[in-house]
């Protein structure tokens, strides 16, 4: 999705307001009008992760991510049920719970930064289990505070079993 023609409206505007107050008006309109582009384009991508936000709350466990391709954004979607939109629809009636939504409650949002290799990891096992970062993230943090698969006091795992440890702030 190009954001150029938006940033060009917003400045058009801004530039047709500074015509009525005169040469000192334009001279400052013009000095603005190079400052707006960066901050309506940083407002407009807020928004549209917002918006991405939003959608994939409706879509859980589908997923709706908003992705930098330079400096304009592109919308990638993930259906967990290969398009099928009817089961997807049918589950949610059911009245299964979306995975930001384990215990009932609303959901928060939360920053999480991580090292690029870190990064590139989670992605790629949240891939493997076709999972949005986010979705996959929420299960596996679920899993560690409720016991799933972290290995009970004085057991032992096998060689070759993957463990996660650490501390996150």
């Amino acid at each position: 999705m190009q954001l150029n023609q938006y940033i060009t409206a917003v400045q058009h505007q801004l530039e047709t307001a500074a015509e009525a107050g005169g040469p000192e008006a334009r001279a400052l309109s013009e000095r603005l009008t190079a400052a707006v582009e960066s901050t309506v384009r940083l407002i407009l991508l807020e928004a549209l992760s917002d918006a991405a936000s939003e959608i994939t709350l409706e879509l859980a466990p589908g997923s709706v991510e908003v992705r930098l391709r330079g400096r304009d954004p592109e919308f990638v979607v993930t259906n967990p049920h290969g398009g099928d939109f009817e089961a997807m629809i049918e589950q949610t009636i059911q009245g299964t719970m979306a995975p930001e939504d384990f215990d009932g409650t609303s959901t928060s949002r939360t920053t999480l930064r991580l090292p690029d290799q870190l990064k590139q990891q989670v992605e790629e096992a949240a891939g493997r289990d076709s999972l949005s970062v986010n979705s996959w993230l929420v299960r596996t943090i679920a899993e560690a505070l409720n016991g799933g698969n972290a290995p009970r006091k004085g057991t032992r795992r096998e060689p070759g079993e993957q463990n996660f440890t650490g501390w996150a702030r």
